[in-house]
């Protein structure tokens, strides 16, 4: 697929994540972010709907502090399971950057280094040699995406959610979120405005993750446009992604999380189906 010749895309997006548990658990209180919201830049939301298959649950939604949508499930009682499955239809289109309104930097989030966005000594000084290769804007947040590529090498099964920049780092390996993790480290040392951005990519068993770079549009209207980079195939970004929450990192915008009261564990299973359902070339 030539993705640059692509004027209009849409997918269909298929999710489950099924928990089993041994012995019944009790005050499930448990929290999804599988939904895009409505508009995010080019992207819009066609429909969507989610299913929660479980007896006695309460349902809702809400909007975080990212303006993410949230949805809440509480079920006083889980005998054995619970599944919850989502699937979302959404377009995008080739036009105009990703502009943010006036007031943008007001969110502090972006540029405050998180408990997984850290930078170590190591990390500073890798960003102050980049900064001195380049002038602070899109160019740095270039050679950012670059050396991060370059430093990490892509190998599931040695980290998770609770990994470190710094630790991924030192690992010299990891998956998307750690390649994320890395560059949002780097920018924010850098003084560049950055935020984590969860999501899809055609073509990925998985989700995935990648970086938005908030730089002034500078066009006298105060807004700003943000920029992605995927550090994970150190690229720009493209059509081929579909975006589903924003945060300050991975914690912010887990999919699936929560908690119940119980001595005992449960058993995630998952599955995901992203499919290409039509494309409108240029031309």
């Amino acid at each position: 697929m030539d993705w640059a010749a692509a004027r209009r895309v849409s997918y269909l997006v298929e999710q489950s994540f099924r928990y089993d548990y041994p012995a019944p658990i009790r005050d499930l209180r448990h929290r999804l972010v599988v939904i895009p919201p409505e508009r995010f830049g080019d992207q819009r939301r066609l429909d969507h709907r989610l299913e929660v298959d479980g007896s006695g649950t309460l349902v809702s939604d809400r909007f975080d502090e990212f303006g993410n949508l949230v949805v809440d499930v509480l079920a006083p009682e889980v005998v054995a399971r619970i599944e919850f499955r989502a699937e979302v239809r959404v377009e995008r289109r080739a036009s105009e950057p990703h502009r943010l309104a006036d007031g943008w930097l007001s969110a502090a989030y972006l540029l405050e280094p998180t408990r997984l966005t850290a930078a170590d000594e190591r990390l500073q000084a890798a960003a102050a040699e980049l900064a001195r290769s380049a002038p602070w804007g899109l160019e740095l947040a270039d050679r950012i995406n670059d050396w991060v590529y370059q430093a990490m090498s892509y190998q599931a099964g040695l980290t998770d959610v609770s990994t470190t920049a710094a630790q991924a780092l030192a690992l010299g390996r990891g998956v998307c979120q750690d390649y994320a993790h890395v560059m949002l480290a780097l920018c924010r040392a850098c003084h560049l405005p950055a935020r984590y951005v969860s999501g899809h990519l055609i073509g990925e068993g998985g989700t995935h993750a990648w970086v938005e770079v908030l730089l002034p549009a500078d066009d006298g209207t105060g807004e700003a446009i943000a920029w992605p980079f995927d550090p994970t195939h150190a690229s720009r970004g493209g059509l081929n992604q579909v975006s589903i929450a924003v945060g300050g990192d991975y914690a912010d915008v887990a999919p699936t999380s929560g908690t119940y009261n119980a001595d005992v564990a449960g058993r995630l299973t998952t599955s995901k189906r992203v499919l290409l359902t039509e494309v409108e070339l240029a031309g």
